[in-house]
């Protein structure tokens, strides 16, 4: 998954540039981040989970760096190639599979009202005019001659002639005109230049599978008092919620367009896990620190590849010297573990151990093995590359690893919202890809293997 949420912000640009769905991009990004996984022992962590069990189970020794490549290599060419012939032209193209720009339309989600020289507002805060009404009120920006004040804090005072920028579902505007005597401005005349600047930035942002996020809302999670940070609104599966965006509990793949100070921003979409989609673009830090990074992280491939040291123990010494030598915080590491993962494996280990000492592994192996009995030795590795691929469509790739020793898939969740896809699309391109993979990693595995 960390290919992919490296790699999607490049997609998102490319698509603006060429004028193209997203979705025609991202899909094919994830498919093919699974494809490479396969070609190396650190690709993906199933991997580096098999190579383990091989060595407890059989006492033959792990398997090295690139002992999957013969195999692996050869399915990813296949799939690669059937995505840009064929697979393509099989990802659906919806008017749903919009860009956040598109989604967010300036027109459809603020509103601007103005100041008169008498009226009861002037030298009122912006707290107060928000509490006027009992619905939902949000002044985005108050706008004061040539001076913007973005993300106005609480407590300025509004003075005659200033124009408000305000976020409100249509009948709680409706409700501000008729409780106070401010006057709605002119229409069409707004642009996301107006609720930011140089210190307020307006960011994209996809809701990741470990968010903290998920099953919360803006409002219970504070990001206006607390943070500071204004919610404008949220797309979903390629479409934008029209609801008032704070009380709209957040699911995986929900696109947010967030308002805020720059580095509050940035450090909260982190401990959010949340992923930015746009922004001031993409940084790739200190040049210095970069080559550093690439160089040690190089090393411990190496050192790996040659089987000097043991492939767990040299990326736990990269981290450690990554922390270290400051390339990254600590607070940074504790944000990019995947916890749920973590506790998925700790659950699924105990139950893929007690399958095996209570003989309940040995009655489905024995039951798996009764079936393909009759089968050649190659129909036989076949039935578990089946057998995997549909344990994977349901639970966590590690996961199906474990049992399947004694995928809904995250990666294709995290361009599920960014691509406008439903939940149904993905067998279009994925399900003849599967095919592809069954039929050419038999015969090779049978090659390289027997």
């Amino acid at each position: 998954m960390g290919k992919v949420a490296l790699m999607m912000p490049v997609a998102l640009k490319m698509a603006r540039k060429n004028n193209r769905p997203p979705s025609l991009f991202l899909m094919p990004l994830a498919f093919g981040s699974l494809l490479g996984g396969m070609t190396t022992l650190v690709g993906t962590p199933p991997n580096i989970i098999i190579s383990m069990y091989r060595a407890e189970a059989t006492g033959r020794g792990a398997f090295r760096m690139f002992d999957f490549l013969p195999v692996g290599g050869g399915v990813a060419l296949a799939g690669v190639l059937f995505i840009l012939l064929i697979g393509w032209r099989l990802i659906p193209k919806r008017k749903g599979g919009k860009s956040p720009e598109d989604l967010f339309e300036i027109k459809d989600y603020i509103t601007e009202v103005l100041v008169a020289e008498d009226s009861e507002f002037v030298g009122k805060t912006v707290a107060e005019l928000e509490g006027a009404i009992e619905g939902e009120l949000k002044v985005v920006s108050v706008i004061r001659k040539e001076k913007k004040f973005p993300a106005p804090s609480l407590t300025l005072k509004f003075k005659a002639g200033d124009s408000i920028v305000v976020e409100a579902a249509a009948e709680e505007f409706q409700e501000l005109l008729d409780a106070t005597d401010l006057v709605l401005a002119e229409t069409g005349k707004l642009s996301k230049a107006d609720i930011s600047s140089d210190e307020v930035e307006i960011v994209e942002a996809v809701v990741m599978n470990d968010s903290f996020a998920i099953g919360r809302s803006a409002k219970s999670m504070k990001f206006r008092s607390r943070y500071g940070i204004n919610l404008l609104g949220i797309a979903r599966e390629g479409v934008r919620i029209k609801d008032t965006p704070d009380s709209v509990n957040f699911r995986i793949g929900d696109i947010l367009l967030l308002q805020g100070d720059p580095d509050t921003l940035s450090d909260m979409l982190s401990q959010w896990g949340c992923l930015p989609l746009a922004g001031r673009g993409l940084s790739l830090g200190k040049p210095r620190k970069l080559l550093r990074g690439v160089a040690i992280f190089a090393a411990a491939i190496l050192l790996t590849a040659l089987g000097i040291i043991p492939v767990q123990m040299a990326f736990t010494a990269v981290a450690l010297i990554m922390v270290i030598g400051k390339f990254i915080s600590l607070k940074e590491v504790y944000a990019s573990i995947d916890w749920s993962v973590i506790l998925l494996l700790g659950s699924v280990i105990p139950v893929s151990k007690a399958l095996e000492t209570t003989g309940g592994a040995g009655i489905i192996a024995e039951s798996i093995l009764g079936f393909a009995d009759q089968l050649p030795v190659w129909a036989s590795v076949a039935v578990v590359l089946i057998v995997s691929m549909t344990l994977s469509d349901i639970v966590n790739n590690a996961a199906a690893v474990l049992i399947m020793a004694p995928i809904g898939h995250q990666s294709n969740t995290l361009i599920m919202g960014p691509g406008g896809y439903q939940f149904g699309d993905y067998w279009k391109m994925g399900l003849p890809l599967e095919l592809i993979v069954v039929c050419v990693a038999t015969p090779l595995i049978m090659l390289v293997w027997l």
